[in-house]
């Protein structure tokens, strides 16, 4: 098994434990109205929204696809016409002076 399962094995137990010391009834103000609900729901609904926020948080973003000047996307395989996307090279707009002094 991986690492990754036995954190979440390892966390299931821990909750699982906290979840039955904590049995009693408390009072809970929500808004304007007063509540006597167990510790137990309303750890089990805190822990039920802290994950789902963490799945919507933590989940795969879609990636971006860059455009060249000429709107065409990069690197595309279904353009066999265009070779210009493949060119990598900067191009080279020095002088003919500049070059001799360089060289």
């Amino acid at each position: 098994m991986s690492f990754k399962t036995y954190v979440i094995i390892i966390l299931t137990v821990l909750i699982t434990i906290i979840f039955m010391q904590n049995t009693d009834q408390v009072l809970f103000t929500l808004l304007w109205k007063e509540i006597f609900v167990s510790k137990l729901i309303m750890m089990l609904i805190v822990t039920v929204f802290g994950f789902i926020l963490g799945v919507i948080v933590a989940r795969p973003r879609k990636k971006k696809l860059i455009e060249n000047e000429s709107g065409s996307i990069p690197f595309e395989i279904n353009q066999p016409e265009t070779e210009d996307y493949l060119e990598t090279k900067p191009k080279n707009n020095l002088s003919n002076e500049d070059r001799d002094y360089i060289s």
